[in-house]
């Protein structure tokens, strides 16, 4: 297969991709939200790590932005981590960013639920400015080519149906 051949099949594949996530209609909370590029970013999680968005490309991503201190963000939390127990990492990336706090309120808060999952650190808030979430939690999800594509503005039963089925139908093969 030449270079030429395997560009066309590339971008038939990614269109192809991209109208069957536009078929699929989200449940109630999850509306479209078509905002093009994902704005980039690096953070650091609470051990100091650095994470790069540009690191997500080619899966789907689940992007939450929460705080401790957010009564919706604590009920929700539970659901996003039995979600991360049903769909398995390359098939979405939940990448969860907690907006202006410290460290150890963070690591208090997430041990306090018994959460699992990894948080980054936007101390400052910048990242939650570029990315204007509408109020916490919010979620976005982001499609394998880094495009934004649908917002959940405050907190969700995301293990469970409908949810889920929209999130298992979405990053399908």
């Amino acid at each position: 297969m030449n270079v030429l051949t395997a560009l066309l099949l590339m971008t038939s594949l990614s269109l192809v991709s991209n109208a069957l996530a536009q078929d699929i209609e989200p449940p109630f909370g999850i509306r479209h939200y078509d905002t093009g590029p994902a704005p980039h970013f690096v953070l650091a999680n609470i051990d100091g790590e650095e994470f790069s968005f540009e690191s997500t490309r080619g899966n789907w991503v689940f992007l939450h932005f929460w705080a401790s201190w957010c009564g919706p963000c604590k009920v929700e939390m539970p659901a996003i981590q039995k979600l991360s127990e049903m769909i398995p990492d390359d098939r979405l990336q939940i990448v969860m960013i907690n907006t202006a706090e410290d460290e150890d309120t963070i690591f208090e808060f997430l041990a306090s639920i018994n959460m699992n999952l990894d948080s980054l650190m936007d101390s400052d808030g910048e990242v939650t400015e570029l990315w204007q979430p509408r109020g916490l939690p919010t979620t976005i999800l982001i499609d394998p080519r880094g495009n934004v594509k649908y917002q959940a503005v405050g907190g969700r039963e995301w293990h469970q149906p409908p949810y889920s089925d929209f999130l298992y139908r979405l990053t399908a093969d």
